[in-house]
């Protein structure tokens, strides 16, 4: 074996050293040669001649500090960042992302970082640059609406028409009217010089009645009553009061750029043609994309650039007839053909693009217009007041009136109206839309904006307040006795396999058992039609199991930010007596009670059991572990278990010796002389988490043996 200078890895590097220089060298001479010729060309050798060569490599001209393109990466990774940031602060306080966005943009506008550090905010965002961040802003919006139109469901909008299409409608129309009637006194003191009375007014109604559609279902996911009639209802409702609002905005758009009636009439026209011909005659031609191409092997390049063609060509032609390039990318959304795959694909080949690289920048271009500080008298304060109330009363009341006419029960009713009241994004799209065309002035567009950040904040508590005084009585929830047990889970098959393995220990027992099973997707921007697929992905080995051993097993899907967070809040909330979650590696250890485990046994308040899963087929033989007599809670919990199942316990100690003394009443009591025995006899150990770690340490067989393991961390419920 060559080691040192001989080897061959020290030859090759000097090989490469040599031909380098060589090359080097050979590159000297020619430069040095070519100076010759910069005799014959006037000004030749400015830029590098010996007067010149230091001032080159100065730092200012090396460092492009002001280059635009140079600002304008800098500007997208600081809104990234700070959009993330605040994101996740908000996801903390149960509030939809898109406020920690909302606020990320305020924040970076002349509200906060102009107001306090303003040489940040000429160098960050020096006007020269706001037209570049303008039309990426705009080109995000365009791809976001194309998603929100494909995250339509036609089917379900026909399905659950009935009550939804009475309450939408009522949803629309009574904020629109408060908000027309409310412009009649704000217009002489907030509408811009050259706007007339009536396309304010409107847009004033507009402002009132949007619904954001893609925050109102995210909420409903991360809530986990998509399935319920209450949440299909609340989602079909803002889906068509989407429908209804965006084409109620491009009338408004219409009249509001047309300077005579003839000109709104012709806009009017020509958008019912454009309509018309992408229902009948492009979205035929896009159903026979979408049935050759189902599969993503076989969606290429060609059938991308098809359909993100056919998305531009009809935000074009919308922007140019006067209705704004929006509506014709949330049009073309809507006329993608109904299949999933096709969509699925489809919205995962744009949405990361869209929503977390360009979105974000919609965000801060509209906190760069939203001027807090205009707001200077107590009189402007006063009218945000106002404008918030009229928001409020118009649509959470109006919606909510209009359910319980419809028959909804007054919590369902006052539940639907809290979600219709959320505006999120599409109000703020609505109010730049009003901006732009001369509509809204900064005062009263500051003043909207806000009243979209607070009627969006507002959801959340507005629902936890309802749940809370419509709640049912603890005794009417569950009958006395009954075991609730919260089963966690990631992949399908560990919640087919959680679910067998506690209906194995606890399904003959006296008492009642109650299962829930729970999946939670780490993502809170996933489309409906997204979500409904994989819940039922993920709970398809659950619904195996409890179709085979005969018992019921309900099963609740979210959406969250933080998934330990919300499965601990979720147990906490519940009641449970137990949470069963499956055990896995962290990314830089592999301490399997450390990380996600350790933050459940800290501060879950039920009994929480960590599963090692080591390919169970049955459970009849289970030993239980002790190394003291504090941990013989572990005997106490056994005693609710399968009376079929054969229970032996050991106490150990850290070093794996055997200890006298532990009586346990009703157990088979065996004391194991030599403690690396038998243990591969056992199809489930059960021990404290404590007692794992001391004899991982020890170098016990048994913790690395055949026998799964279940480790128990009790809590003190008092």
């Amino acid at each position: 074996m060559l080691t040192g200078r001989n080897s061959p890895k020290f030859r090759g590097s000097f090989v490469n050293l040599a031909i380098i220089a060589m090359v080097g060298l050979v590159l000297w001479f020619i430069l040095d040669a070519g100076k010759a010729l910069e005799a014959g060309k006037e000004g030749a050798g400015s830029v590098l001649s010996d007067s010149g060569l230091s001032s080159a490599f100065e730092f200012s001209n090396v460092i492009n500090l002001h280059h635009p393109l140079s600002i304008l990466i800098l500007q997208i990774l600081i809104i990234i960042l700070a959009s993330r940031i605040l994101g996740w602060i908000m996801s903390l306080i149960n509030q939809p992302t898109v406020i920690g966005e909302i606020l990320a943009g305020i924040m970076l506008g002349p509200s906060l970082l102009g107001l306090y550090f303003p040489e940040a905010t000429a160098f960050i965002f020096p006007l020269e640059s706001l037209g570049n961040l303008q039309f990426l802003s705009q080109l995000g919006l365009i791809l976001f609406m194309f998603i929100i139109g494909m995250e339509l469901d036609i089917g379900v909008l026909k399905k659950h028409a009935g009550a939804a299409v009475f309450i939408s409608n009522t949803s629309i129309v009574v904020p629109f009217v408060m908000g027309s009637g409310l412009a009649y006194f704000l217009y002489n003191s907030f509408a811009p010089p050259g706007a007339g009375f009536i396309p304010f007014a409107l847009f004033m109604g507009i402002a009132m009645s949007i619904t954001a559609f893609p925050v109102l279902a995210r909420i409903v996911q991360e809530r986990g009553i998509s399935r319920t009639p209450m949440g299909m209802t609340a989602i079909t409702c803002a889906a068509l009061n989407d429908l209804t609002a965006w084409g109620i905005l491009a009338l408004v758009v219409a009249i509001a750029n047309a300077s005579a009636v003839g000109g709104a009439l012709v806009t009017i026209l020509l958008s019912f043609l454009y309509v018309a011909v992408m229902l009948f005659i492009i979205r035929p031609l896009l159903n026979r994309i979408a049935l050759k191409y189902t599969v993503r092997e076989t969606i290429s390049k060609l059938v991308v650039a098809m359909v993100l063609s056919t998305m531009l060509l009809s935000s074009y032609i919308t922007e140019v007839i006067g209705i704004h390039a929006l509506f014709g990318a949330f049009m073309a959304g809507v006329i993608i053909p109904d299949n999933i795959r096709f969509k699925q694909i489809m919205a995962e080949k744009i949405e990361d693009v869209s929503l977390v690289l360009l979105l974000p920048l919609f965000f801060v271009y509209t906190g760069l217009r939203t001027e807090i500080g205009l707001l200077n008298e107590p009189g402007l304060w006063l009218t945000g007041l106002l404008v918030v109330g009229v928001a409020v009363a118009g649509k959470f009341a109006g919606s909510a009136l209009a359910a319980r006419f419809t028959g909804q029960s007054w919590k369902d009713s006052l539940l639907i109206g809290a979600l219709m009241n959320t505006r999120g994004l599409i109000e703020l799209i609505a109010l730049n839309i009003g901006y732009d065309i001369g509509v809204l002035s900064p005062e009263i567009f500051t003043i909207l904006v806000l009243m979209a950040l607070v009627t969006t904040f507002m959801t959340g508590p507005a629902m936890s307040m309802i749940n809370y005084f419509f709640r049912k009585p603890e005794a009417e929830q569950l009958a006395f006795g009954t075991l609730k047990v919260l089963i966690a889970f990631g992949p399908p098959e560990a919640g087919g396999r959680l679910t067998s393995m506690v209906n194995n220990l606890f399904g003959n027992r006296k008492k009642g058992l109650k299962i829930t099973a729970m999946h939670l997707t780490p993502n809170t921007e996933i489309s409906i039609k997204n979500a409904k697929q994989f819940e039922e992905e993920a709970f398809s080995k659950v619904m195996e199991v409890a179709a085979e051993k005969g018992i019921e097993v309900k099963a609740v899907y979210r959406t969250a930010e933080n998934v330990s967070q919300e499965i601990t809040k979720s147990a906490n909330r519940g009641k449970f007596d137990l949470l069963i979650v499956g055990s896995s590696r962290p990314l830089l250890s592999q301490d399997q009670t450390g990380g996600r485990a350790r933050y459940f046994f800290e501060k879950t308040k039920c009994d929480v059991g960590l599963f090692i899963d080591r390919d169970f087929d049955k459970i009849s033989k289970i030993l239980i572990i002790t190394e003291s007599d504090e941990e013989s809670y572990l005997h106490t919990f056994a005693k609710g278990f399968n009376p079929d199942c054969r229970i032996d316990s050991a106490c150990l100690t850290p070093l794996a010796v055997p200890v006298k003394g532990v009586e346990v009443p009703a157990i088979q009591n065996i004391m194991l002389q030599k403690a690396d025995e038998n243990f591969s006899s056992y199809d489930l150990i059960i021990a404290t988490i404590n007692c794992f770690r001391n004899q991982r340490d020890a170098g016990a067989s048994w913790v690395d043996g055949k026998a799964s393991i279940l480790l128990i961390g009790k809590r003190d419920k008092t």
